[in-house]
């Protein structure tokens, strides 16, 4: 399908936004620069990202002081979790000047498909999901291929475990097949004195980031973990019973037993349209024994024979579940 042919008025208002834009990066940039001649703003100093707004962000000093800063205009956009290199203005505000290198980066696409980072230098992606509402397996092998694709360390926590039945329920029966694929799971409740023990053990001395369905509890857990900071909590749905999203800008919090913690927006369905069928398949981990040994090179696992994929499947050393999951996230990347 050919693109849609701008009018001659249309092209004119798109070219003078562009050049209104430019004009005024430039003038800000020459201001920074005329401010940091004339000694304005103090020496260069290590931060890291607590918030960002637009290019507006809420760096932390290293003594623990938060300061509202902008980015230079040769800056590229920055996200909570970033180390930077700042100096601070007379006015406890500053300047961003630099951007530390990204050990780690979570990215997702936005709604026109263009892949946008989330946060930046953490060490594990705790996946919750809980008795409500519905998890939905699909979803959370989704997280853990994104997961997977960008080198985080997936943790799968079950929230809410009070609700289930006292033999567990199929939601036991879910982590423990994800246990035996050698995924870490944590389970927890925020009733209870010692409901979150293993969470916290779990988050110590690490940069974590919640992930998951809405209304399954990360900002109550969030509450709960670190009492003394005011987190946004609304309820279910009881309409839909899926919660609605109270949490708008990611915030980075410090653990009190040590680590750093990222609330982001929660999110109902996370996008890989950016991911390769490719890169969708080393997803599943449980797949690595069985890829290339394929009879066809180009084997799509479908139907093909001597595929090894489905061999394994009807061995049971794959599970079908996991492999229809598998087969439903591939359709999707076709139909995006």
């Amino acid at each position: 399908m050919s693109k849609r042919k701008l009018s001659r008025q249309q092209q004119w208002r798109i070219e003078k936004v562009q050049a209104e834009r430019t004009k005024r990066a430039e003038k800000r940039e020459t201001q920074d620069r005329d401010k940091l001649d004339a000694g304005e703003y103090g020496p260069e100093q290590h931060g890291r990202v607590i918030a960002h707004y637009g290019r507006s962000l809420e760096v932390e000093s290293e003594s623990g002081s938060l300061h509202r800063c902008h980015l230079r205009a040769n800056l590229e956009t920055l996200v909570t979790g970033d180390r930077v290199i700042w100096r601070e203005a007379s006015d406890a505000s500053g300047v961003v000047v630099a951007r530390g290198a990204r050990t780690t980066e979570l990215e997702r696409p936005d709604m026109r498909g263009v892949l946008k980072p989330v946060a930046a230098n953490i060490d594990q992606i705790l996946i919750v999901f809980a008795a409500e509402p519905a998890p939905q397996p699909n979803l959370i092998d989704r997280y853990l291929i994104a997961a997977e694709a960008t080198g985080i360390t997936p943790v799968l926590v079950l929230n809410k475990v009070d609700l289930l039945p006292e033999s567990g329920g199929e939601l036991r029966d879910l982590l423990a097949r994800y246990e035996a694929l050698g995924y870490e799971v944590v389970a927890c409740t925020t009733r209870g004195e010692s409901g979150l023990d293993a969470l916290k053990a779990q988050l110590s001395d690490r940069t974590s980031v919640f992930v998951g369905q809405s209304g399954v509890g990360k900002s109550s857990l969030i509450g709960m973990l670190l009492p003394r900071e005011e987190v946004r909590v609304g309820p279910l749905s009881a309409e839909s019973r899926q919660g609605m999203h109270t949490t708008t800008t990611a915030w980075l919090y410090h653990m009190p037993d040590g680590g750093d913690l990222i609330d982001s927006p929660g999110i109902r369905e996370f996008g890989l349209v950016h991911l390769t069928p490719e890169q969708v398949t080393d997803g599943f981990r449980e797949f690595h024994d069985y890829l290339g040994y394929c009879r066809f090179r180009d084997c799509k696992h479908e139907k093909e024979p001597g595929c090894a994929l489905l061999q394994a499947v009807d061995n049971g050393e794959i599970g079908r579940a996991r492999f229809e999951s598998y087969k439903k996230i591939l359709l999707s990347l076709t139909e995006s």
